[in-house]
């Protein structure tokens, strides 16, 4: 099975009325528990919003790009919605599933790195500092800061990856991503979220 990032907007008709409008979110959250159950819907967050935006992350898992399709087509809000998915690759320092614990009480936020490794970087620095990157996200994952991470697409020929962390505030997440050993060598975008109430996360804690 594959992961898959996927930015849900939302643009509801003018002229619909509050209580369509609440049937179909009603109908929204009902069938999100049921692709829970299937292990098809995994998180869901709420980005930063301007005013009157309706927006929502959402980790999804399917076998193909076809299968997303078909259940991102099955949720009901799809009526009013479009979809914007990102495949995500497997990333060789994401913690292992005996790491990854429950959401808990601190905030959550997605970070973006792009890598920019200096084309003259000597082969045994880049190796040292790689592996050092690897021993420390180790540590952040068994200490709960680090949840995730995965490969994203290739954007102008550069590498990048996608973190979920979790931290007090975006201040301290900072002062840890400083501190990692390749820090140097990646441009960085925090991107803060905020609970989600079909999260799944939040019914098993």
């Amino acid at each position: 099975m594959s992961e898959y990032l996927v930015t849900m907007t939302t643009h509801v008709p003018a002229g619909t009325s509050d209580d369509a409008v609440a049937d179909v979110r009603a109908r929204e959250a009902e069938h999100s528990e049921e692709l829970v159950a299937q292990g098809r819907l995994l998180r869901l967050w709420r980005p930063p919003l301007q005013p009157g935006e309706w927006r929502t992350l959402g980790l999804f898992s399917a076998g193909s790009d076809q299968e997303l399709e078909r259940v991102l087509a099955g949720m009901p809000l799809r009526i009013w919605r479009s979809d914007d998915v990102t495949p995500l690759a497997a990333h060789p320092n994401d913690p292992e599933p005996g790491r990854r614990g429950p959401r808990g009480s601190l905030p959550e936020f997605f970070t973006i790195f792009t890598f920019r490794i200096p084309a003259d970087a000597p082969a045994e620095t880049v190796d040292a500092r790689t592996a050092q990157e690897a021993a420390r996200t180790r540590e952040l994952a068994d200490d709960g800061t680090l949840a995730r991470l995965w490969m994203l697409p290739d954007e102008a020929g550069q590498r990048r990856a996608l973190g979920l962390w979790r931290a007090a505030d975006e201040q301290q997440l900072q002062a840890i991503l400083d501190a990692l050993p390749m820090a140097k060598w990646l441009a960085l975008e925090v991107v803060p979220l905020s609970a989600h109430p079909s999260d799944p996360a939040v019914a098993s804690g």
